[in-house]
């Protein structure tokens, strides 16, 4: 259950109350960060086996709209000033309101963190996916922006320093805090994220009938990737690699989820005359999405940055074979289970597309291993040890 101020009467108390209430405190729903709502929704289903030791509510309230509407095409500039506000100013006035009633707090989602200034600091929790949203201030040099984001960077930043203890979803983003000096590391614990339970090898009749929908056909050359167009997803790699790749596999084809491409990225698909060659698909039910895994032939994950790389497990988890960046934190997920290409090596990432069909052509056994072996690998993790993780962390700061 996710609690908002759109319920008239919010009921908190469970009915022991002895049984420490921890608050799942999520992004707005709003704002449309599908992994990070994900993150929020399966920690609460994963603690409802705690539910004699704890009691866990996701918790936000409704974004307030003063500049854009709900369903209105308004700026971005508008809808980020919305934002801004919602974070800043609404989300702590509500959760001030409620904080009492409750005797932990986890922030899921880092870039939040501004919410542990109006938090009992020693009973706050903060994940961190990654340091995106401090890079402003970590790395001014790579990342140049106004004086005024980079004061609300500060003020986020140090929120995320007050906490109690941070949870990082890897130990390549473990590394990356600790690099920074930015937590002792006393404070910081690695508790890695799951793949949804949906991914997996079987057929889902109702799902995959879905899938074929938006899809048409089977193709025996899709590529797929999953996520966002933000800069280090490095969308105009994949862009290229099409391209290049269809020099010798013309029914070569990209599955984008997510969303369509920026302005930018869809005229440089055009220029390489590839638009027909796309098809782009919007965020979908996790069902669904894991039967378009499925239907891949291969992933691909050309980020130049990741704090996890959840669509790499979640592919392999459906037994289709990945390409990932040549990262750390990419080889500590996918291990020997996937390939990997230096950032941004057009040629590379062709040559090791091209080398992966001609395999799954030729020797149909070798494929077979390579996606028993991702299957394998994709299992440990899992949304459930994730719970259980967690719910230790929880009982260590109630015992202190």
């Amino acid at each position: 259950m996710l609690i908002n101020l759109v319920e008239p009467t919010v009921q908190y108390v469970a009915t022991d109350l002895k049984v420490p209430r921890v608050a799942i405190v999520c992004d707005f729903a709003e704002e449309n960060w599908v992994s990070m709502d994900l993150v929020g929704l399966m920690l609460e289903q994963g603690l409802r086996e705690f539910e004699g030791q704890l009691k866990a509510i996701r918790l936000c309230p409704p974004m307030q709209r003063r500049f854009t509407g709900s369903d209105s095409d308004e700026p971005k500039l508008l809808f980020n000033a919305d934002r801004i506000i919602n974070r800043f100013w609404d989300y702590p006035r509500w959760l001030r309101m409620h904080r009492d009633q409750f005797d932990l707090f986890h922030i899921v989602d880092h870039s939040y963190s501004q919410l542990v200034h109006h938090l009992p600091p020693d009973r706050t929790i903060v994940t961190c996916h990654d340091l995106d949203a401090f890079r402003s201030v970590l790395e001014p040099d790579l990342e140049r922006r106004s004086r005024a984001f980079r004061a609300i960077t500060r003020h986020t930043l140090k929120g995320f320093q007050k906490a109690a203890r941070i949870t990082c979803v890897s130990i390549a983003t473990k590394d990356d805090v600790l690099a920074h000096r930015l937590i002792s590391p006393d404070r910081v614990t690695v508790v890695t994220n799951g793949v949804h339970p949906s991914c997996s090898p079987k057929p889902d009749t109702e799902a995959d009938r879905e899938a074929d929908r938006l899809l048409g056909p089977h193709q025996a050359h899709d590529l797929l990737h999953v996520g966002t167009t933000i800069p280090r997803k490095r969308i105009e790699v994949l862009v290229q690699v099409l391209a290049r790749v269809r020099q010798q596999i013309p029914d070569l084809r990209l599955i984008r989820v997510g969303g369509p491409f920026t302005a930018e990225q869809t005229a440089l698909a055009s220029r390489f005359k590839i638009t027909d060659a796309i098809v782009v698909l919007p965020h979908l039910q996790r069902k669904v999405l894991a039967s378009v895994y499925r239907r891949a032939n291969l992933m691909l994950l050309p980020s130049e940055r990741e704090g996890f790389g959840l669509p790499l497990a979640e592919a392999m988890a459906c037994g289709t074979p990945v390409v990932a960046s040549d990262l750390p934190v990419l080889r500590e997920i996918g291990g020997d289970a996937a390939e990997y290409c230096p950032v941004g090596d057009i040629s590379g990432w062709a040559d090791t597309i091209e080398r992966l069909f001609r395999e799954r052509e030729t020797d149909p056994e070798a494929w077979q291993r390579r996606r028993a072996v991702g299957i394998h690998r994709a299992s440990r993790f899992t949304w459930a040890e994730y719970a259980r993780r967690m719910a230790a962390i929880y009982s260590e700061l109630l015992a202190g």
